[in-house]
C-alpha cells in the first residue's frame, strides 16, 4: 500500500473541539483588560454589563418583540434543566431524541419529574424521529443540532404558529451558527462555549411571552432547587432577565462573551456567522465525498450539521473489529495529530459510535479545513500501519 506523505504544512489554530469551542480568531488574554473583576455583579457597573450583554445577544440573533434572556448557571444543560423543572407538567410532553443529550433530557422527564404523560420518539445515530408526529397541543422538547451526532432538524416548518403547547429547544450548537426561526421557538437554551467559543459554566434562556404566560401561571408539583428556581414568593423574578443574575457570575467569562459579540458585529453580523460555518462544513463534506475511508454519520444531507461535523469510518477492515479495536483504532488516530500539533479533541463523543467530530463553526477559518483533511489521511495510513489491530 503507497502511504500518504506527511503533509508539511499544519493549521495555524488545530483547535477543532467541539466544545469548549475555538475562541475567536486573533483572540488573547488581552481582550479581557477591561473585565469587570473584583466587583459586584450586583453593582450598578455589574448589572449594566450583564444587561449589555443580554440585549446585545438579542439584537445580534433578531428575536422576534417580547422574546427575552437570562443569564443562568450550569451551561446549557443548567439553562434547559432550568426550563423543564419550571415549566413541564402543565399539559402531556412529546419528547424527541437522537442523539445523548436529546436522551438525557428524556431520561430527566421520565425518572426526575416523573411525567406521566409523556411520549417519546427516538432515532438510531445519524437519524432524525418521524418529527410530523409531534402533537403541538402538547409540549415538544428537541435538540435543534445533536452536536454528537451531527444532525440538525433542516428547519422549523414543521411547528405551527398556532400550537397550543410550548416548544422547548436545545440549541447550543446551534445558535449563532444556523437559520433559527425563534417564533416557532418558546424555549430556546444555549452556552456561550459552543459557536462563539466564550468561556464555560455559563448559560442563556430564552423565553416567549407564551413561555412568560405558563411561567405566571402554573406551578409545577415538584419543588424546584434554588439554582432553578424562575419564581420566588412575589412571583416570576423578571430581573433574572435584566442582568440580575440568580447565582454569581464570573464576570471575567461576561468580558469574554463581550468579546465575542463584537466580533460578530465586526464581521458582519448574524449573516456572516451563518456563511462562516457553512463554507466551512462544506470544506469537510467535500472532502468526505472523495474519500473512500470515511463517511458522514448524517444520512440525509438536507440534516447534516454545519457546526458539529460527525463522521464515521467506512473501510470494510474498520467495519469487522470489534467495538473494542474500534475505539482504539479511532484513538490511535487522533493521538497521532495531537502530537503532531495537526488537530486537538475531534474524537466522537463519548457513547456516540466510534469516529470523529470536527467543529467547523465560525470561529474556525477556513483555510485551516483543507490542511487538516491533508492530515486526517496521512494519520488514518499511520494508524492502519500501527500495532492496533
Amino acid at each position: 500500500m503507497t502511504r500518504t506523505k506527511q503533509p508539511s504544512d499544519r493549521p495555524s489554530n488545530p483547535q477543532f473541539s467541539s466544545g469548549p469551542c475555538s475562541k475567536r480568531p486573533g483572540w488573547s488574554p488581552a481582550a479581557l483588560a477591561d473585565a469587570y473583576v473584583g466587583r459586584s455583579h450586583r453593582s450598578a457597573e455589574g448589572k449594566a454589563r450583564l444587561k449589555a450583554v443580554i440585549e446585545k445577544t438579542k439584537q445580534i440573533l433578531r428575536l422576534p418583540p417580547g422574546y427575552e434572556v437570562a443569564i443562568v448557571a450550569g451551561s446549557d444543560t443548567g439553562a434547559f434543566e432550568m426550563a423543564m423543572w419550571n415549566l413541564l407538567g402543565a399539559r402531556g410532553v412529546d419528547v424527541f431524541a437522537w442523539e445523548i443529550f436529546g436522551r438525557i433530557w428524556l431520561r430527566d422527564a421520565l425518572e426526575h419529574l416523573k411525567l406521566a404523560d409523556l411520549r417519546t420518539f427516538e432515532a438510531d445515530w445519524g437519524q432524525l424521529p418521524d418529527l410530523s408526529k409531534a402533537d403541538f397541543s402538547r409540549d415538544v422538547i428537541f435538540t435543534w443540532n445533536g452536536t454528537t451526532s451531527g444532525v440538525r432538524v433542516p428547519d422549523a416548518d414543521w411547528i405551527p404558529e398556532n400550537r397550543q403547547g410550548l416548544t422547548f429547544c436545545d440549541a447550543t450548537s446551534a445558535v449563532f451558527a444556523q437559520d433559527i426561526d425563534f417564533s416557532k421557538l418558546d424555549v430556546l437554551t444555549f452556552s456561550w462555549q459552543k459557536v462563539l467559543g466564550g468561556e464555560a459554566a455559563h448559560g442563556m434562556l430564552i423565553l416567549s411571552p407564551r413561555a412568560f404566560e405558563r411561567l405566571e401561571t402554573y406551578q409545577p408539583a415538584w419543588p424546584i432547587p434554588k439554582i432553578l428556581r424562575l419564581k420566588g414568593p412575589g412571583g416570576v423574578l423578571h430581573d433574572a432577565f435584566e442582568g440580575v443574575t440568580i447565582n454569581t457570575p464570573s464576570m471575567l467569562c461576561v468580558e469574554d462573551y463581550a468579546d465575542a459579540l463584537r466580533w460578530v458585529e465586526d464581521i458582519g453580523g448574524l449573516t456572516a456567522l451563518l456563511a462562516r460555518a457553512d463554507a466551512n462544513a462544506a470544506v469537510i463534506y467535500d472532502w468526505v465525498a472523495r474519500t473512500p475511508w470515511i463517511d458522514v454519520l448524517a444520512t440525509d444531507p438536507k440534516t447534516r450539521s454545519n457546526t458539529s461535523v460527525c463522521l464515521r469510518f467506512a473501510d470494510a477492515d474498520f467495519s469487522s473489529r470489534s467495538e473494542q479495536d474500534k475505539l482504539a483504532f479511532v484513538q490511535e488516530l487522533v493521538d497521532v495529530l495531537d502530537r503532531e500539533g495537526a488537530a486537538y479533541d475531534i474524537n466522537a463523543y463519548r457513547g456516540a459510535p466510534a469516529g470523529l467530530r470536527i467543529w467547523c463553526g465560525a470561529t474556525i477559518e477556513a483555510g485551516d479545513l483543507p490542511i487538516l483533511t491533508q492530515w486526517l489521511d496521512w494519520a488514518y495510513d499511520e494508524a492502519k500501519s500501527s500495532n492496533v489491530s
